[in-house]
Order: C-alpha cells, then sequence, then structure tokens
C-alpha cells in the first residue's frame, strides 16, 4: 500500500497494511531514496513514512510504483503530533531519523527535533526491545543527540561499548545523495542506535 493519508483518517496500520508486522515509522523519508531500499529489504516489515515536503513525497511514491511495495504507507504532516496524539504506546518496531534538520545557527538550536521531551515521547512509542536509529552529518547535532539519548532512562545505546558511543555505519542503511554530499564536502556522519529497554 502506498497511500498519502491526512491527519482526518483514523491511525490504523492493521487495515493499511492488510496484516500485523513489525511496523517501522521514519521521520522525515525526505525524497525516499532510504525509505523504499529499506523497505524492498525488509517484505516482512511494514514502513510509515513521515514527510512534510511534498515533492518528496511524491519521488518515494513513485519508487514505492517502481518496486512494487505493498509495505510502505506515506503520511504527510508533523510527526510529533502523529506521535503524541495518534501512535500507542509501546507499537513502534523501530523510529528513524536520518539526517533531519540541523538548524545550524546557535539561536535556532531550540528548533532541532532530537530533544528532551521529543526522545522521551519517542521512547515511549516503542515496543521493549525497539530501536531508535539517527544519523546526521553535523558534529554538534550528533553530540546534542548522543547525550539527550543517553540522559533518556528507557533507551540504552547499543554502542556504549564503542569509542565515543558511536554505531559503526550499519551496511544496511543505504547511501543517498545527501550523505554522498556530505562526505564530499568533508563532514562525517555519525549513526547512532539506542535499544527500548
Amino acid at each position: 500500500m502506498a497511500d498519502l493519508l491526512g491527519g482526518a483518517q483514523p491511525y490504523d496500520p492493521p487495515s493499511w497494511f492488510g496484516r500485523t508486522a513489525p511496523l517501522v515509522l521514519e521521520i522525515g523519508s525526505g525524497m525516499g531514496e532510504s525509505t523504499a531500499a529499506l523497505a524492498a529489504a525488509a517484505p516482512d516489515v511494514d514502513h510509515i513514512a513521515v514527510e512534510v515536503y511534498e515533492p518528496g513525497l511524491a519521488q518515494l511514491l513513485m519508487r514505492i510504483a517502481e518496486l512494487g511495495l505493498t509495505n510502505v504507507v506515506l503520511l504527510r504532516g508533523d510527526a510529533v503530533a502523529l506521535l503524541r496524539e495518534r501512535v500507542p504506546p509501546a507499537s513502534l518496531a523501530g523510529i528513524r531519523i536520518f539526517f533531519p534538520d540541523p538548524w545550524p545557527k546557535r539561536r535556532h538550536r531550540k528548533r532541532r527535533l532530537v530533544q528532551p521531551e521529543f526522545v522521551a515521547l519517542a521512547a515511549s512509542r516503542l515496543a521493549p526491545g525497539g530501536t531508535l536509529h539517527l544519523a546526521t552529518d553535523w558534529d554538534d547535532y550528533a553530540t546534542q543527540m548522543r547525550s539527550v539519548c543517553d540522559a533518556e532512562p528507557a533507551l540504552r545505546n547499543t554502542a556504549a561499548d564503542q569509542p565515543g558511543g558511536w554505531t559503526p555505519r550499519p551496511d544496511w542503511r543505504p547511501v543517498t545523495k545527501f550523505e554522498q554530499r556530505a562526505h564530499h564536502e568533508g563532514r562525517e556522519v555519525h549513526d547512532l542506535i539506542y535499544r527500548r529497554t
């Protein structure tokens, strides 16, 4: 299924997908490169992609059609409101946030998504054993993400024994054009994977 759903419809993944399967929520699917590739690689997992950028959703819809995917649903809108108001506690197998807006100017950093209140909300929506996977190419945001997530008692850093607590880049996470540009411009990409206790 690849539907663009508005806020008026009930939140009902089993009816959207026609089955009950592990459910992963991706916040900010961008142009959909990673979303489509990860959904194709895991047909036994259902994926919800949340994005506000309509051209990105259109690109993802085209990728879904090209690959014949039936395990992706698209939602346009505010992912925080979706988590807070519609997603039940302990219902997600994973949440992915790849390269969120870094808001690089110091005075704008309060707008960054990964803040303590958001991380507590995200952790509450993960089932025990579920994962929160973050990736960014901004060093100071990566450090903020790690600090905020480390402080959340419901989460455990799966790479706590690694240098700096960073997760080695997973081979299964596709390299997007955005990430290639970050490498070309000399920015290191940091991954963090936390598990719900």
